[in-house]
């Protein structure tokens, strides 16, 4: 398994390391419900050194971007980030990701890990013109500092006021405990929170130093376990399980990260008809009346008939309860609709409720 810089700290915290995607990772450390509650209510440092980065660069970029991802890249403004996705010819999502814009001529693409390889050849395949593609991800860790005490945390390491970094922007040039990092303010948890990239040399000095100033606070270590209970909570998407090859943006309920109205972009035909048709399958959160736990790929019925399938289901600390999201049959989708969950062969009822599940809380917007 691939190694992240942060790997031997994980082992001294007692990190529980797992296989996620070729990488040995840590899934939990004192226990995901103990971690995902320390993150709503403190603060939680994630080590996400897997993440993929790639840069594109060239005079062509801002317009080759336009064509290869859904989102108005020709919108963005010099500092700021973007969600989007990208797609294929018919739809389907290659992968969904984080477009960080320094110019015009340069922006750097935040890509799934698991994906990364898969990305990069579909980018490559798909330039021309003035544009270069560079696989920059073995230069970059990655730490994600996030929950309600994540600003005051990192403010006592950095003299640039963090009150100014609005949400879904960075600042290339800052320094965090004396090291040089680029620092963004989005997040996958449902709180305010901080991306950190750093050398990755430098990266178990920069893990040290936010757990060792940030203990006052209350920030802990957090694992994969709780990363994903709190993603799920928000209702923010996770490729493989919301969106896929086989599941548009549109389907997902990611509409608004798809600019159908600019220019042509790779799938915005297939996208345009599906809209244009009506979108057969929906998006829907649910809670168990029953009592079980939905996991990912169960079966969801209506009278006994197959109407669609659960995406991601699992028990929610926040709530206390079993919650999932389910793709499923529009003519089905209706809130407050009983739904059947097969669990171990049983049909357990459910009930669709609104998405997102856990109130966003972020901050700096």
């Amino acid at each position: 398994m691939k190694k992240t810089p942060i790997y031997d700290l994980h082992l001294a915290l007692s990190g529980k390391i797992i296989d996620f995607g070729g990488w040995a990772l840590p899934v939990e450390y004192e226990g995901i419900i103990a971690e995902h509650n320390n993150v709503r209510t403190k603060a939680g440092l994630f080590d996400v050194s897997h993440m993929g980065e790639i840069v594109v660069k060239g005079s062509n970029a801002e317009k080759y971007l336009q064509q290869v991802l859904t989102n108005d890249i020709s919108a963005m403004v010099d500092n700021q980030v973007y969600y989007t996705l990208m797609c294929y010819p018919d739809g389907g999502v290659v992968d969904d990701l984080i477009v960080y814009k320094y110019n015009s001529e340069y922006y750097l693409l935040v890509v799934n890990a698991s994906t990364k390889d898969k990305d990069l050849c579909w980018l490559q395949e798909a330039s021309h013109g003035q544009v270069e593609i560079n696989d920059l991800s073995d230069s970059y860790a990655l730490l994600a500092l996030q929950g309600p005490k994540a600003e005051e945390i990192l403010q006592e390491l950095t003299d640039v006021a963090l009150d100014e970094l609005k949400f879904f922007r960075f600042n290339p040039e800052l320094k965090i405990a004396g090291i040089p990092a680029l620092v963004s303010r989005t997040g996958y948890t449902g709180e305010d929170g901080f991306e950190i990239y750093a050398n990755p040399v430098q990266a178990p000095l920069l893990w040290e130093s936010l757990l060792k100033d940030g203990a006052k606070h209350g920030l802990k270590p957090a694992g994969l376990g709780a990363r994903d209970t709190l993603r799920f909570e928000a209702a923010l998407p996770l490729y493989g399980h919301e969106i896929s090859q086989d599941i548009t943006p549109l389907e997902a309920g990611l509409g608004f990260f798809v600019k159908l109205n600019k220019d042509d972009f790779i799938g915005k035909q297939a996208l345009v008809r599906q809209k244009e048709a009506g979108i057969s399958r929906k998006l829907v959160g649910f809670e168990m009346i029953d009592r079980g736990v939905p996991r990912s790929e169960y079966e969801v019925q209506v009278n006994g008939v197959k109407v669609g399938f659960v995406t991601t289901g699992g028990f929610s600390p926040s709530l206390n309860k079993s919650i999932g999201l389910a793709l499923i049959d529009s003519d089905y989708a209706q809130e407050d609709a009983t739904i059947e969950i097969v669990v171990r062969n049983k049909s357990l009822k459910a009930r669709i409720i609104p998405k997102p599940f856990y109130k966003k809380r972020y901050k700096g917007k």
